[in-house]
């Protein structure tokens, strides 16, 4: 198992070579908390990133021999693309820099960095040492006041390196926009290969960025609808193994999958409660299907509704105290929210057009959706307040559907099927977008196949 020291750094400490005490975390996904030498807030808000992206110079680190130095620039790279592909930030090209970087230590000289309109400066060092170990240090500097806003050094496996990139970007977000990042974080989906109609399915999973895709299933089984534990590094997905469609659990660790439950009918659309103690799912009956909720460690179910309609696709708000769910028990396929013991199910959607597969944000304040009809006849992802009000879609298209919240609540994945050829000689091509909240800076995803059923990971603890 990796082992990832952090370390804070005033620039006095490091000038003089005394580090600090490490924090030393456990785990390949572990992430501890960042702390500022300089203690400023954040310099400019999302709303305002989001009509003018922070400027920001994001030169490579620097590193004593050839090795270090790729190793700094590699890191550079990852931070840079991560920040703009939020949309909220503008890196700097490095062919417009009047100064290369600065040596770790010292003060940038900010009049070079201000010449060039950056708002935000990233200095770093890159460092090999023994026994396959990496130290990495940087500084978040804000240019105008001239003052350091963050400085870290890490220590981690030279194969952990990506993961630290992601991790300074994350800082860097949140220090400057004043919300979480999300670029520490994976997506789980559905990646298909053959023709339409004979396709093979299988679980994959990916880091954000689209890099460490793998094959978690080998297609003998289709499958869908992956989602993550909330603390565990496991996976809860409906698969059709021996031709009987059942929900499974799969531990990213061990590769086990286990089948969850023992019903009659066929069982799917799992989500874990917030706690991670239970799964919600639906249970197909002879009228329909209901909402069941099961224990993970008596493995004791609780059926939630009994309406005798199609009651499906459950998932809970972030405390755990109500759930959403689509059903056409009024006649037509709406969303509803009731209390997570079941019971007192409203309708909260009155919008022309069928909605589905709702989604609760982890901040608590929209539920996204899809919703096929209406004034254009085609297929959407928008979103809603928990009560209803405020309906907006985000995106159109052929066919879009299943729509998955980044961890901060301020992304959106969904897929996208295409009824134009590809370039892959197919009359349908299937890929992932994202999209802010606000229907801004949407964007495909890259997958080495078609994709679908994207679930995007917690943060790392």
């Amino acid at each position: 198992m990796n082992r990832l020291s952090i370390i804070p750094l005033s620039r006095r400490s490091l000038m003089v070579g005394a580090a600090g005490s490490a924090a030393l975390i456990a785990g390949t996904h572990a992430v501890a908390a960042q702390t500022s030498s300089a203690g400023r807030t954040a310099v400019i808000d999302v709303n305002r990133a989001r009509a003018d992206p922070i400027p920001i110079a994001i030169p490579g680190f620097t590193g004593s021999d050839g090795a270090s130095a790729q190793l700094g620039q590699d890191i550079a790279n990852v931070v840079t693309n991560d920040l703009a592909h939020s949309g909220l930030f503008r890196p700097i090209a490095q062919q417009a820099y009047i100064q290369a970087s600065s040596a770790q230590g010292d003060m940038p000289n900010f009049q070079n960095w201000k010449a060039i309109g950056a708002q935000a400066l990233v200095t770093g060092r890159a460092e090999a040492q023994g026994g396959g170990q990496v130290r990495l240090e940087f500084r978040l500097w804000d240019v105008l006041p001239q003052a350091q806003l963050q400085g870290t050094a890490y220590t981690t496996t030279q194969a952990n390196w990506r993961r630290i990139a992601h991790i300074i970007a994350d800082v860097i977000y949140e220090r400057l926009l004043g919300e979480k990042g999300y670029f520490d974080t994976r997506i789980v989906y559905i990646a298909a290969t053959g023709p339409r109609g004979r396709q093979t399915k299988r679980l994959a999973i990916m880091d954000q960025d689209s890099e460490n895709n793998r094959y978690l299933t080998d297609g003998s089984w289709m499958v869908l609808t992956p989602r993550f534990h909330p603390r565990r590094d496991e996976i809860a997905f409906m698969s059709y193994a021996n031709n009987r469609p059942r929900v499974y659990l799969f531990n990213l660790s061990s590769g086990q999958q286990r089948v969850l439950g023992d019903f009659p009918g066929m069982t799917f659309a799992p989500r874990f409660a917030p706690d991670g103690n239970s799964v919600v799912m639906s249970v197909s009956t002879n009228t329909g299907s209901d909402i069941v909720s099961v224990d993970l460690a008596s493995h004791t179910s609780r059926r939630l509704t009994d309406s005798g309609s199609i009651d499906v696709s459950p998932c809970y708000n972030p405390d755990g105290s109500q759930i959403v769910f689509n059903s056409d028990r009024g006649g037509d396929q709406q969303l509803y929210v009731m209390g997570a013991g079941g019971g007192g199910a409203r309708r909260i959607s009155f919008g022309s057009g069928r909605y589905a597969t709702p989604v609760w944000s982890p901040r608590g304040d929209l539920i996204a959706f899809t919703r096929f009809g209406g004034e254009s006849g085609n297929f959407s992802i928008g979103v809603m307040h928990p009560d209803g009000s405020g309906e907006r879609l985000l995106s159109e298209g052929f066919s879009v559907e299943g729509p998955t919240f980044a961890p901060n609540g301020r992304v959106l994945m969904f897929w996208r099927q295409s009824a134009a050829r590809d370039n892959r000689g197919s009359g349908f091509s299937s890929r992932l977008v994202s999209v802010d909240i606000t229907g801004f800076n949407e964007r495909l995803v890259t997958t080495p196949t078609d994709a679908s059923d994207p679930a995007w990971s917690p943060l790392a603890a």
